[in-house]
């Protein structure tokens, strides 16, 4: 009989104890993080990642609809890849994420775009800087400027500060960045009256010596690459290797410690347009700083030193922008944040955040544009381009 009833308060206990477990258990919202952590890519979507988890840190949980929620990160690596991202966000669908950061990497980010379209998943692009992300379509979302803007600013920039008549514009085959900016800056270079000599580089390239000189021998003024970091380096070594004194022009891939690294010490002009300029938010510059020397992980997944790439912020800002969109839904519910998103404003470390009615893009009218100091291998401000400025 004793035997019975200490099996009964037993199983009493236990019960209580589940329920009051149960009932102290915080909800969970999942965001998908889909960014490259491997192939050409990779550098730069490990350092965008970045300023996703430090956001994250800062604020693990959100309210919605009255409740707490704890917010989870499912990162996926797309592999830099528009064959295998399609894959990768497919793994997001299947975990029931409420909404998708990413990616870093225009192509893979169009060849996902279907994938999050068909399962009724909001995406918001971080750096996607390509108009066909978002074009036609009511889910995928962006909070950075697009390339016909930073292609302006660059052909811009080539001709009054160089004087440039003459352009050599190097691009990737098959690589949706890389070709979509080329071109934007071709068309503005030209509508400038200057002239451009272009060519194309194949997937697995290493060799850059006969593009390097066939713009010393076309006499052009600016030498225009925008490619990943890895292709970047290798331009740059072999660029100092061949004396070529004229400048390297490039968009936002090129801001990141890679290219610092691949400069320093070397005889070569190096100028980007990027979203954001270290010491913007002295802030969010220390605390990020910090949250990368935090482990050898996010070191390493900085590139190994903490210089704060303008990818990085713009990934804590997509975050901020994300909880926005779920506290106006008042639901985890993927159809309800898509609606929630074209009303969300969110004041960044980038700047303001707001999306136009038409497809979603960032209304942004401002970019950095810097240079890399070879001495101190740091990023040197130069100049902020506006609309404006280029009209």
């Amino acid at each position: 009989m004793k035997k019975r009833i200490f099996s009964v308060m037993m199983s009493a206990a236990l019960a209580i104890g589940m329920l009051a477990s149960a009932t102290t258990m915080a909800a969970t919202v999942k965001i998908g993080v889909f960014e490259p952590a491997s192939g050409d890519n990779g550098a730069g979507g490990k350092q965008e990642t970045l300023g996703i988890q430090y956001a994250n840190s800062i604020a693990p949980t959100v309210e919605i609809g009255g409740e707490t929620y704890d917010v989870v990160l499912d990162i996926v690596d797309n592999e830099s890849s528009n064959d295998k991202g399609p894959t990768a966000a497919a793994q997001l669908v299947g975990d029931g994420v409420s909404v998708v950061l990413g990616s870093y990497g225009s192509g893979v980010s169009i060849a996902a775009s279907d994938i999050f379209r068909e399962a009724g998943i909001p995406a918001i692009g971080v750096t996607c800087t390509n108009p066909q992300v978002t074009l036609g379509n009511t889910h995928y979302f962006r909070i950075c400027f697009l390339d016909p803007f930073q292609g302006s600013v660059l052909a811009s920039f080539a001709s009054e500060n160089f004087g440039a008549k003459k352009a050599y514009v190097l691009t990737k085959l098959g690589d949706d960045y890389s070709a979509g900016l080329g071109f934007y800056f071709t068309k503005a270079f030209q509508a400038l009256g200057g002239e451009v000599v272009s060519e194309t580089f194949l997937e697995g390239n290493m060799d850059f010596a006969s593009y390097i000189t066939t713009a010393k021998n076309e006499g052009c003024e600016v030498f225009f690459a925008p490619t990943s970091t890895e292709a970047a380096a290798l331009i740059i070594n072999q660029a100092d290797a061949q004396g070529l004194t004229i400048p390297l022009l490039a968009g936002d891939t090129w801001d990141s410690n890679v290219i610092l690294n691949a400069a320093a010490g070397k005889n070569v002009q190096i100028y980007v347009t990027t979203f954001y300029q270290e010491g913007g938010n002295p802030e969010f510059d220390e605390g990020v700083k910090e949250f990368i020397n935090s482990t050898s992980v996010n070191l390493a997944n900085n590139g190994g030193d903490d210089t704060v790439a303008a990818v990085t912020a713009m990934g804590y800002d997509a975050y901020f922008t994300a909880l926005e969109a779920l506290k106006a839904a008042g639901s985890t519910d993927a159809a309800a944040v898509n609606e929630a998103l074209w009303g969300t404003t969110y004041e960044g470390v980038s700047g303001h955040i707001e999306f136009d009615q038409e497809n979603g893009d960032a209304v942004r009218d401002a970019a950095f544009v810097k240079m890399a100091n070879t001495e101190t291998a740091a990023w040197d401000f130069v100049a902020q381009q506006t609309t404006a400025d280029i009209d």
